[in-house]
């Protein structure tokens, strides 16, 4: 990650967050006008979800498992205390690419990758370390950065 990308999130975090936000939502928009997830699907295949206690609640109920069970065999606590998958890829992506539980998927699979969300700023470590994992938040951040970096 650049030197010069780096000091540029820093200061988009000073910018005003209902412009990011909406430069953010536009951009996104664009980006998925071109980019088919079911391409990639590197997000599933390299990195967990959260999984907060709804989502646990009913992936169990969609896969018949009791809660304690669906726990044990698919996730496990971070360092930070919350449920992440114990494996990658994800368990539930399928050979081709699609989620198998997609109906009862994580709430944060359903916001990914989370670039077209309201206050931007408060997530933009997030996005930049997504850059590495999506190539839309990849598309997205090189448009904020033409449209942020030139003369103001």
């Amino acid at each position: 990650m650049s030197k010069e990308r780096k000091q540029l999130f820093r200061k988009l975090k000073k910018s005003k967050p209902k412009s990011l936000d909406q430069d953010f939502k536009q951009f996104h928009d664009e980006a998925f006008e071109t980019i088919d997830c079911l391409e990639c699907a590197n997000c599933c295949k390299t990195t967990s979800p959260i999984f907060y206690d709804a989502d646990i609640n009913r992936l169990s109920k969609t896969l018949k498992m009791k809660r304690g069970e669906f726990i044990d065999t698919y996730l496990y606590k971070d360092s930070e205390g919350d449920y992440v998958l114990n494996e990658a890829p994800c368990p539930f992506l399928g050979y081709d690419n699609k989620c198998i539980v997609y109906e009862s998927r994580p709430t944060a699979c359903k916001e990914y990758p989370h670039t077209d969300r309201k206050r931007q700023h408060q997530i933009l470590n997030l996005t930049l370390k997504n850059t590495a994992v999506c190539p839309a938040v990849e598309e997205v951040v090189k448009k904020i950065e033409a449209l942020y970096s030139g003369p103001q």
